[in-house]
């Protein structure tokens, strides 16, 4: 029998092992920045052409490499960052595998041009498909520049799977936000098609966040820090009223190493202690510090997935350590066990003297004795079963037990009030005579209660109608049918209106610009500054920031198709033309959002889902009286 079991030639192989690391252009800009960072770069720039898929390219001012080195990089295994086994329980570089750099000259075109510290003349280097075109000398200032281009280009059925430009995009930002946050002193640039994105200078974490995610970041912060044996922890937790619908800004670091663990979100999530509302996420950056041998790295080929050897006790540790900073800082109630136990007095009785408590007995107390004001008092309510008994020596004159029996027409008295009482409690009114159709009188059978429901009588019983889920319900599908057709009217400002965005958001805007136009929204840009000339003619300007809000929030944390994104646009643009719209309807009103909320085939429910009416039968409105 022949032999079939054969080596794979090495540019194969290489393609396999690209399929494990490089998913999409995104993960070829994690693994670049990643060795630029491990070269001691103080500044790194990411230049990216069609969401990575022309161009992807990485500038430092690090180490650079040898004209030895640069060519021995591009070779599978070949590192500089583990020599030994036991170099892989105590690692503090990103990269350690070897595989990076073979994996993407395996499956695009890539040039490298690189110039050691304290040299003059480098090395540059053309390879693509894991073939060397060329090698020659080159001049530049110290460190490397890596340019990647046309990915996949020998791998069609993976291009052909990559997502549009905006997904794209979103995910090399995301990667590039977790390289920045684990690296504030590092400065950075990051521009797409030639705009710039980031452009952020070396700093501490506080402002490396505010950067990345905007200035109203800084007033939601609370910091964390808590040091044992096991772990240190540090960073910092957005307050809970700013919680968020969408998993947003959710960041775990350990050891400078972004990581995913569901089980420590857990932890910080139970930390917040039903602060949060529900189906809200909380927002979080924090950094763990542990022993290299307590953690496993080398679980997954892109690094994201961890191992910890006590993982249990780190988890009671965050979730103390975010319950103690919400309460230190007054945001979630706290014990104070450092507190002294003592009263709390006012300032005259902290001065006052201080007085032996006394016990004073009246010894001529006789429990079987009332005064006179008792006995009258009892008599004329007809002997009402609870008597008065004082202190004979206080009264005026006391008269023995037995005065307090009432005589024989007292207690005709006493029995003929009772009767009475009781023909009243028990006898109704004359059916004839009670009107329940009387308070609808006002409108019909419509009653407006507390302006924002709706009761209206109907055969079965009553029905209970939210009046601005109704109208959110029968402007969201008014809209939605106007914007197949045509775009939305929009109208004019007098002035301008100015909504802040950080480059993350304004690149996301940019994106949707031709959907934000039909939907009645033109605008100009100063810097990161949308400024608004005009907007949706049914929204009102003091709800123009609400409106935005949502935008933002769904085309920044939400991969959306285009129908997905038109709803939840219109979504949020209907939410926010409705909010506290209640007021005092005239019949005339009232009828017309009944006629035109039951013409609508999703009449029950409003476009977020929540309920719009709810009918109450007869029987059930008799067992709110048994």
């Amino acid at each position: 029998m022949s032999e079939v079991i054969r080596l794979l030639p090495d540019n194969i192989a290489n393609q396999i092992a690209a399929g494990e690391v490089i998913q999409r252009p995104a993960s070829v800009v994690k693994e670049l920045i990643e060795n630029a960072v491990d070269a001691g770069a103080n500044n790194i720039e990411l230049h990216i052409k069609d969401a990575g898929k022309t161009s992807i390219q990485i500038i430092d001012d690090g180490k650079g490499m040898s004209e030895m080195d640069a060519r021995m990089s591009f070779e599978r295994h070949a590192t500089s960052k583990i020599s030994t086994a036991a170099d892989l329980f105590t690692l503090t570089t990103k990269g350690f595998r070897g595989e990076a750099l073979a994996s993407i000259a395996a499956i695009a075109h890539v040039e490298m041009d690189t110039v050691e510290e304290g040299q003059q003349i480098g090395t540059k280097i053309q390879i693509a498909g894991s073939k060397i075109n060329s090698q020659e000398p080159s001049s530049r200032a110290k460190g490397t520049c890596i340019s990647v281009k046309n990915l996949f280009f020998n791998v069609p059925a993976r291009r052909n799977f990559l997502k549009s430009d905006n997904v794209e995009t979103k995910h090399i930002l995301e990667e590039f936000n977790r390289i920045a946050l684990t690296h504030p002193e590092i400065g950075f640039v990051f521009s797409h098609n030639s705009n710039v994105v980031h452009n952020l200078d070396g700093a501490g974490l506080r402002k490396r966040i505010v950067d990345l995610f905007g200035r109203n970041f800084n007033d939601k912060l609370v910091p964390i820090e808590e040091e044992t044996d096991i772990v240190k922890v540090k960073g910092f937790i957005v307050k809970p009223e700013f919680s968020r619908k969408t998993r947003g800004e959710q960041y775990f670091f350990v050891n400078n190493r972004f990581f995913k663990d569901s089980y420590f979100n857990h932890a910080v999530v139970a930390g917040y202690d039903n602060l949060v509302p529900p189906k809200h996420f909380p927002s979080y950056f924090i950094y763990l510090d542990v022993p290299s041998n307590t953690l496993d790295v080398n679980v997954h080929p892109t690094k994201t997935e961890v191992k910890f050897e006590d993982g249990r006790s780190i988890y009671s540790i965050i979730r103390s350590t975010v319950k103690l900073a919400l309460g230190k800082y007054n945001i979630a109630p706290s014990l104070d066990f450092e507190m002294e136990s003592q009263f709390d007095l006012s300032l005259e009785q902290q001065n006052s003297p201080i007085r032996q408590p006394e016990i004073k007995v009246d010894e001529t107390f006789n429990p079987f004795k009332s005064s006179s004001s008792a006995t009258s008092s009892s008599t004329a309510s007809g002997f009402s079963g609870s008597q008065n008994f004082s202190n004979p020596a206080n009264s005026g004159g006391a008269k023995s037990f037995n005065s307090l029996k009432p005589n024989k027409e007292e207690w005709e008295d006493y029995y003929k009030i009772t009767e009475e009482a009781e023909e009243e409690i028990s006898t109704p009114k004359d059916e004839a005579e009670i009107n329940y159709e009387e308070p609808l009188k006002s409108s019909s059978n419509k009653i407006q209660l507390h302006r924002n429901l709706l009761l209206i009588q109907v055969k079965s019983g009553a029905m209970l109608v939210h009046i601005n889920r109704a109208n959110e319900r029968i402007l969201y599908d008014e809209l939605m049918e106007r914007f197949m057709l045509s775009p939305i009217a929009a109208q004019q400002l007098m002035f301008p209106y100015e909504y802040n965005l950080i480059s993350t958001q304004k690149l996301e805007w940019d994106n949707n610009t031709s959907t934000l136009k039909r939907l009645g929204f033109e605008w100009d840009w100063q810097n990161n500054t949308l400024v608004l000339s005009s907007i949706p003619s049914m929204l009102e300007v003091e709800y123009v920031t609400q409106c935005l809000d949502g935008i933002i929030e769904k085309i920044t944390h939400e991969e959306l198709d285009k129908g997905e994104l038109v709803h939840e646009l219109i979504l949020s643009l209907s939410a926010a033309a409705t909010n506290n719209r209640s007021k005092l309807l005239s019949e005339e009103e009232m009828n017309y959002l009944i006629d035109r909320l039951f013409q609508s085939e999703q009449h029950q429910y409003s476009p977020s889902g929540k309920k719009i009416l709810n009918t109450i039968s007869i029987d059930e409105l008799n067992n709110f009286l048994s």
